[in-house]
C-alpha cells in the first residue's frame, strides 16, 4: 500500500495569541432540551461547543490559503454555568500553538461578562478538495 503523500502549507499571517470571537442569543433552538443534551430550558452544552468551534474557524478562514479550510479535530470543555433563555453568549478562542497544519486553542464561553465554560480545541488545515474527494470515498 503506497504510504500518502504529505501536504504542505503556509499560514497567512497566523500568530499565537490571535482571538477568534463569535456570538449568538440563547433561543428555543439551542436549548439543551431542544438539542437532547438535557431536559432543562438552558442554553446547551452542543451549542456552547459549537460556538467555540465557530470562534475558531472563522479565525482560522481568514489565515489560509485559497483552495484550504480547516477542520475540528479535538475539544475538550466544561460548561459550568447556566443560560437561560435570551441571554447573550460570547465565545472567544485563543490560538496558542501553531505546529505545522494543526493549531491549538485556548477556547471560552460568556454569558454578559461571567464565564460559562472553557476549554481547549485543535484544528487542522486541509486542502478542501482533497478531504472532500476522501470524504466521498467512504462507504455511506
Amino acid at each position: 500500500m503506497a504510504k500518502a503523500q504529505k501536504v504542505q502549507m503556509e499560514w497567512q499571517g497566523l500568530q499565537v495569541g490571535m482571538t477568534g470571537r463569535a456570538e449568538e442569543q440563547v433561543t428555543e433552538a439551542n436549548l439543551a432540551k431542544t438539542l437532547g443534551s438535557g431536559s432543562l430550558s438552558v442554553y446547551g452544552t452542543p451549542a456552547m461547543s459549537c460556538l467555540m468551534e465557530r470562534a475558531a474557524a472563522e479565525l482560522l478562514e481568514l489565515h489560509v490559503p485559497a483552495g484550504w479550510t480547516t477542520v475540528g479535530s479535538s475539544m475538550a470543555i466544561e460548561h459550568r454555568a447556566p443560560s437561560p433563555l435570551g441571554a447573550e453568549i460570547r465565545a472567544e478562542a485563543e490560538v496558542t500553538a501553531v505546529e505545522g497544519r494543526k493549531v491549538c486553542f485556548a477556547v471560552r464561553a460568556f454569558a454578559g461578562t461571567q464565564e460559562i465554560g472553557s476549554g481547549t480545541h485543535e484544528r487542522f488545515a486541509v486542502d478542501a478538495e482533497r478531504f472532500m474527494a476522501k470524504a466521498c470515498s467512504l462507504p455511506v
